[in-house]
């Protein structure tokens, strides 16, 4: 055991199970910064889509027409407009001539809006499982390290006749560095969940509060028509 208190030799002279502990760390906060750049860009992209086909639904566009528009150039992120192609492509095909059942073309309509919700939560949620697992469990697995690495350093410790400040020094700050690394991986993927999560929950009811109006649109729609 070294008297050198560098990060460096704190991690060449580290046993392997401190190792082991930090490259796991090291790895896992590196995969959660892609995830959360990649969610990031996500649902913001899927935010400014929403904001879009807003607008151009409630510009007074004919609703055949705008299924046309949207369905001629089918965008993948904006979670809203595959909402509007479900409910709007089960509305026309149940919505035959000779159909007078109102209710059961409604019915079926929303069922398809709810499924296409269902599709777009599990996208947004995607990998957000992890983020929480991260910052969860890193600053556990940075302590089991710790935990390690006190018990070297106190079994190296009993093989000297006076142990000093100096002796003690270099296994405590080894052993910490663990604790440090799992709650340098921990913080970000907490705060990045949190603030995740809440957007996407933003975004759900946004959802589901699209479904309703379009709902009550193709209501009126479906009970005007001549019978």
């Amino acid at each position: 055991m070294t008297d050198d208190l560098s990060l460096l030799a704190l991690i060449t002279d580290a046993s392997w199970v401190v190792l082991f502990v930090l490259l796991m760390l090291v790895i896992a906060s590196a995969v959660s910064w892609v995830m959360i750049v990649q969610r990031g860009i996500l649902l913001r992209v899927t935010h400014q889509s929403m904001q879009a086909f807003e607008d151009r639904f409630w510009s007074g566009m004919d609703l055949s027409q705008l299924y046309k528009e949207v369905d001629a150039y089918d965008n993948q992120e904006s979670g809203l407009e595959q909402i509007f192609k479900a409910g709007f492509r089960e509305f026309s095909r149940l919505r035959t001539p000779g159909t007078t059942d109102a209710d059961a073309i409604m019915e079926g309509t929303q069922r398809a809006m709810r499924v296409a919700i269902s599709r777009e939560q599990e996208k947004l949620e995607m990998h957000l499982p992890f983020l929480a697992s991260v910052g969860s469990t890193s600053p556990y697995v940075g302590l089991f390290g710790t935990v390690v690495g006190i018990m070297n350093s106190f079994r190296g410790l009993a093989q000297v006749q006076q142990a000093t400040l100096a002796s003690v020094a270099p296994g405590i700050a080894e052993a910490l560095l663990t604790t440090a690394v799992g709650l340098v991986a921990a913080i970000p993927a907490v705060i990045a969940y949190n603030r995740y999560t809440s957007r996407v929950d933003a975004l759900l009811s946004n959802y589901e509060t699209f479904a309703d109006e379009f709902s009550s649109i193709l209501h009126r729609k479906v009970h005007s028509r001549p019978q």
